[in-house]
């Protein structure tokens, strides 16, 4: 049974806003004063922000390419479209191969990695468990044990077929679902950052739901400022802040989505063993990577492995870094981190290094 988690409830509207608040941005010069516009793709608010100057046309020109590229993404990979590539391969399940763009293929090759990574922790399959639960949706509820082990039995990501040389992708089970969620986010704010790198755009904010990238530099310093959500409080409020340059910061939480019934906590984050929402030590992991997609990837992975094994994991694979957030409020970071994450909140504790 799950343990009790006391919080201040975060308001869940139609989407999850970002968990990770960026921090301290001021320009002086009223020239680069910076251009900002709001979309609502993939199921969450996103909000892209450019530093660098740019005339009105341009910036409608830059902003509709980027909506456009956001809408091709989710009509391809949402699972809540009824005739978007994964909802075709979930349809086809057990039956036949299905076809699909090599974006999508890209993506699904890239869950696949991250579940043999992570020996099943984090499953691409998982789609009958998050279906079963709702957890974010209108119809959450808490599932019996018996619907879970039925579907159960369909999560195996060794079951995910590809086959590279046709972009066709198989699943071998009637019943199974693909559930891209955890890694298409990631996929698109890298998609983003190209387009204005492309562009030649060098100082950006790309903020998609807890999916940040930190194009360049903020103007005027070194590095950008990002704060990492305080997972006991409302959003904006945040334990300290770390400081990057060209990456993407990721955060996955137990107070994003979830459910409570009769006292009990349910986040979102499931484990494809237990069938139940993961128990651990843990409130956050936000990880800092170069590409949005591996940040994805990863922070549902680590979170599940907890301190101990996520950090060694972390440590083993080059230019990844993470910031560990217990429930009993002590932060832990990986080693290269050490001169780039800054404590602002006197109720955690650091613990350095792991």
């Amino acid at each position: 049974m799950l343990k009790k988690y006391k919080k201040i409830i975060i308001p869940f509207f139609i989407v999850v806003f970002s968990v990770i608040i960026i921090n301290a941005f001021h320009v002086d010069s009223s020239k680069d004063t910076p251009k900002s516009k709001t979309g609502l793709f993939l199921g969450t608010i996103i909000n892209i922000t450019i530093y660098d100057p740019l005339s009105d046309q341009s910036f409608e020109k830059i902003y509709t390419d980027i909506f456009k590229k956001l809408q091709s993404i989710e009509n391809k990979m949402s699972i809540n479209i009824d005739n978007s590539e994964v909802s075709k391969i979930n349809e086809n399940a057990g039956k036949i191969h299905t076809k699909v763009s090599p974006e999508t293929f890209y993506v699904i090759n890239k869950g696949k990695y991250y579940s043999n990574l992570s020996n099943g922790v984090f499953d691409i399959s998982i789609g009958p468990l998050v279906k079963l639960w709702g957890i974010g949706s209108d119809h959450a509820r808490v599932p019996s044990k018996e619907e879970i082990l039925a579907r159960k039995k369909y999560i195996d990501f060794q079951n995910v077929l590809l086959d590279e040389s046709n972009n066709t992708i198989q699943l071998t089970q009637k019943g199974m679902i693909l559930d891209l969620g955890g890694i298409a986010k990631g996929y698109a704010a890298d998609v983003i950052c190209k387009y204005l790198k492309d562009k030649n755009i060098k100082n950006a904010i790309i903020n998609l739901g807890g999916n940040i990238y930190a194009l360049g530099s903020k103007p005027g310093s070194d590095f950008w400022n990002i704060g990492i959500q305080n997972p006991t409080e409302p959003r904006g409020a945040y334990v300290g802040i770390v400081h990057v340059v060209n990456k993407s910061v990721v955060t996955s939480g137990i107070y994003e989505r979830f459910l409570i019934k009769n006292g009990i906590h349910y986040h979102h984050i499931l484990s494809p063993f237990t069938g139940y929402p993961v128990e651990n030590e843990l409130a956050s992991v936000s990880i800092i990577a170069d590409h949005s997609i591996d940040g994805d990837g990863l922070s549902t992975t680590i979170f599940s492995l907890g301190i101990k094994n996520g950090s060694k994991l972390v440590e083993s694979i080059e230019g990844i870094d993470a910031i560990f957030i217990t429930k009993n409020n002590a932060v832990y970071i990986t080693s290269g981190l050490k001169n780039n994450f800054t404590l602002k909140n006197a109720d955690f504790i650091l613990k350095n290094t792991i």
